[in-house]
């Protein structure tokens, strides 16, 4: 890290906006607000605190709302992550600029540094700082090159960088950059966005600065990025991490198939691979087959069973020979033996299933 660069995170805060209810997690985020559920082992915010951390910003301002109590009761003022977290309660919904003009009277900085806390990354960060401060920009988003952008909104910019449009989702979209979910502001950019109403960042406040001619750039690459929204993008960013695909300044030691929380049990025979993660107090049975599975603290996987690509909550049990496959399984259901569950099958919590109670095919 530059001098230049060290001077530019000492003077700058970080805004994580972490107040959404994380519909689509459900049935897991009945319970914990999707920002807390553990990702390779720890809960998914200490991975983007560490990456924080490590950029040099020591202040950071939580923008919650759901469920708001459980973060400080985890992260408490940020002293034990080696950082000063403060947090800011949303009564209502006020849109992504709403959530940022919100926190603004916390904020001591002249640059603030702006994350969606659904969002696994591993871009340098201190690297879009560079790029914010190189451009004297009012605005710097960080973008991301996609392989098929058709599902994101699409940021092009000029040969300096500079941004020249904002998008929506379209079938042939002219670049393949889209927007990263991470931004750089000037405090007075955030003190112009209206408090009394909601606002949107990407439809009302980036289209406008761009039509007062104001200085919008992007800092363009190419790394590892994945929005954790649905069970799918969940599971595989959590192996991620796990096999060291996703970087994470807060997992220490090698990286591999499978991360097994010293407290869990796990039996001879049990094969656990994909990049499982197996929970404090987890038990797993002989036989039983895990690949890319998730499995929170106190779950039990029985003998023989197999879980693919699925989110066990805590506490959950998964009977003898079941077989459990791109699902989410809520905290304390009971899944009985030989049940199968496939395709998206999501189990509210604390449901019990009888054994061979629920089938795809007609073996038993």
């Amino acid at each position: 890290m530059s001098d230049s660069s060290t001077s530019v995170a000492a003077r700058t805060d970080a805004v994580i906006l972490v107040g959404g209810k994380g519909t689509r997690l459900r049935p897991l985020t009945l319970s914990a607000p999707k920002p807390m559920l553990p990702t390779a082992g720890l809960p998914f915010l200490t991975h983007l605190l560490a990456r924080i951390k490590a950029a040099g910003i020591e202040h950071v301002v939580l923008g919650t709302s759901f469920k708001a109590e459980v973060f400080e009761q985890h992260f408490g003022d940020g002293s034990s992550l080696g950082i000063e977290l403060e947090y800011v309660f949303e009564t209502e919904p006020m849109g992504t600029g709403g959530g940022i003009r919100n926190v603004l009277p916390r904020l001591r900085a002249e640059n603030v540094m702006v994350f969606n806390g659904d969002v696994l990354g591993g871009t340098d960060l201190t690297a879009v700082l560079d790029t914010h401060r190189t451009t004297d920009a009012d605005v710097t988003l960080h973008l991301v090159r996609v392989g098929d952008p058709r599902a994101f909104g699409c940021v092009p910019t000029d040969e300096s960088g500079r941004v020249t449009a904002f998008l929506e989702k379209t079938q042939d979209p002219p670049t393949d950059q889209i927007n990263a979910g991470c931004y750089v502001f000037k405090r007075e950019i955030i003190e112009s966005i209206p408090s009394d109403r909601p606002v949107s960042v990407e439809r009302e406040v980036f289209p406008a600065l761009l039509a007062e001619d104001k200085k919008v750039y992007g800092h363009v690459d190419s790394a590892y990025w994945r929005d954790m929204g649905t069970p799918e993008d969940f599971v595989k960013g959590s192996a991620d991490l796990v096999r060291g695909i996703a970087p994470s300044p807060a997992l220490h030691g090698d990286r591999g198939e499978s991360l097994v929380h010293p407290g869990a049990g796990v039996a001879p025979g049990a094969l656990l691979i994909g990049g499982t993660v197996v929970g404090r107090g987890a038990e797993i049975g002989a036989g039983a087959r895990l690949d890319g599975a998730v499995v929170f603290d106190g779950a039990i996987v029985e003998a023989g069973a197999v879980v693919e690509r699925s989110i066990l909550g805590f506490g959950a049990r998964i009977g003898p020979r079941a077989l459990v496959r791109d699902a989410v399984i809520g905290d304390g259901a009971d899944i009985g033996a030989r049940c199968e569950l496939l395709r998206g099958a999501r189990v509210w919590p604390g449901v019990k299933l009888p054994d061979g109670g629920v089938r795809f095919s007609t073996d038993v």
